[in-house]
This record gives C-alpha cells, sequence and structure tokens, in this order.
C-alpha cells in the first residue's frame, strides 16, 4: 500500500486518481502510525517552502517522514514535495526542510529571460542511469515552479533547462523526488509512477 502524504497542500486528488487508473493500491492519510506502516509514501506539494514545512509539523509528521526514510522506506516527494526533502529552503526567509537528501532550495534566477514562475513542458535529460528515471529521458514533463533544489551531483539523477540546469530527477538510497507533475505529465508521467512502485516499492 502506497500513501499519499495528506497535509491539506499538493495536487492530491489527481495523484490519487492517477495510482487509482494504474491499479496501485493506496490511500490519502496524515496518520503516522498508517504512514510508518506504508509500503511506501509519495509527498505532494504546491506552494510556498515555509508554510508546507510548518504544515507538516502542525501535523506532527516531520520526525514521522524522517524516521520512514531512516528506516528504508521508499519516498517520492513530487513538485514542492521534492524541494521539502532536503535541507533547507530560501522561500519567505530561511525555513529548515526534512534533511533526507543534502541541498538547498534556491529561486529560479529572473534575469535570464525566461518567465518565472517555469510553468509548462520541459524535456528531461537522464544523467545517471535509473530504472525509474529511464522512462524520462528525452520525454517531456509538466512543471510548475519558481524556486529549484540545489544539491550534489551524485544526488542528480535527470535535469531539465530552463536557462539554468533544474534537477528534475534526485535519489539518494531510498528517497527520490521529482520537480514535475508526474500525475500531470501524461502517459510518461504514469509510467514514471509505475515504475517508482516497481522498483522502489517492489510490491
Amino acid at each position: 500500500m502506497l500513501v499519499i502524504v495528506d497535509y491539506d497542500t499538493g495536487n492530491t486528488r489527481n495523484l490519487k486518481k492517477a495510482l487509482d487508473y494504474l491499479g496501485i493500491a493506496n490511500q490519502l492519510s496524515s496518520d503516522p502510525a498508517t504512514i510508518l506502516a506504508a509500503d511506501g509514501l509519495i509527498l505532494p506539494g504546491v506552494g510556498a517552502f515555509q508554510k508546507a514545512m510548518v504544515a507538516l509539523a502542525e501535523r506532527g509528521l516531520v520526525t514521522v517522514l524522517q524516521t520512514a526514510a531512516q528506516q528504508g522506506k521508499p519516498i517520492l516527494g513530487i513538485c514542492l514535495g521534492m524541494q521539502l526533502l532536503v535541507e533547507t529552503g530560501y522561500e519567505f526567509g530561511i525555513t529548515r526542510g526534512l534533511g533526507l537528501l543534502p541541498g538547498e532550495v534556491v529561486p529560479i534566477p529572473a534575469d535570464n529571460g525566461l518567465k518565472v514562475p517555469h510553468m509548462g513542458w520541459n524535456t528531461n535529460q537522464v544523467l545517471q542511469p535509473n530504472p525509474v528515471a529511464d522512462v524520462f529521458d528525452q520525454q517531456a514533463t509538466y512543471f510548475v515552479h519558481s524556486f529549484y533544489v540545489q544539491t550534489a551531483a551524485k544526488n542528480i539523477i535527470a535535469q531539465t533547462d530552463y536557462g539554468v540546469k533544474i534537477p528534475s530527477i534526485i535519489q539518494q538510497d531510498n528517497v527520490m523526488g521529482m520537480q514535475f507533475h508526474p500525475e500531470k505529465s501524461g502517459q510518461v508521467g504514469l509510467q514514471g509512477l509505475a515504475r517508482f512502485n516497481k522498483e522502489l516499492v517492489r510490491i
């Protein structure tokens, strides 16, 4: 059973609909016991880093997610959910993230001649062979964001170019993030969710 972490932010309806379409058992929950008993977790997110971390903290889910990661539970962060996986965010001040991967979340440069927020379809380039990410190589997926993750090269599995190289998929051990929305990215997005379930969750 995959659990979509519910903290009143993120595109949970479309994400659940995508998992249901794929026949992947799932549920939406903010209950710590349910989250820790899951076979894998998906952390969605839309909006601001600081507000999202406050929402997780208010529900007592920061330590729950950290514990789940330490236990080796597969975790997939989507969009803002990916950004929350790293150590620090700089949106509306400095905010500590979950710290499941090294890195920080910084604004997309506003002086590169491209519109911010980055909104629309962009092509992914896979930098390291990866059974989940490989389906996205040279494929366009749907992005909506104004900030992006900076992390160690070894954790950048795929990237996209938006005037600056933006990590589109990151991973360290059992923790993975996708900056784009797979649930809004058509068939290739569905394939990516199915691969995450097959390769990392293995249920």
